[in-house]
């Protein structure tokens, strides 16, 4: 891993876990796989600290221009699967 995770210095040290956290997860959906609830609990607490649309989209696109990796792209494909699924993608 040869970038860095986008945060604000506003957040406090939990926020910023958290939301390395989801990052953490598009990766693994890239790399390997991760369960949808999994997925989807590290979603909603990234959700619950950059709560406006704008600022997710300019969050998660500093986090695409360094890793590579889309979270727009997991997060629809997380949507589309079922309950019980690995959200993967290829």
């Amino acid at each position: 891993m040869e970038y860095q995770y986008p945060f604000s210095i506003d957040w406090t040290t939990e926020e910023v876990i958290d939301v390395i956290s989801f990052f953490e997860a598009v990766e693994k959906a890239y790399e390997r796989g991760i369960k949808k609830e999994d997925l989807m609990g590290r979603y909603r607490k990234f959700k619950e600290i950059v709560p406006s649309k704008s600022e997710e989209k300019k969050i998660c696109s500093e986090f695409e221009e360094s890793s590579g990796y889309s979270s727009y792209h997991v997060v629809k494909k997380m949507k589309e699967t079922g309950d019980s699924e690995l959200v993967a993608m290829k």
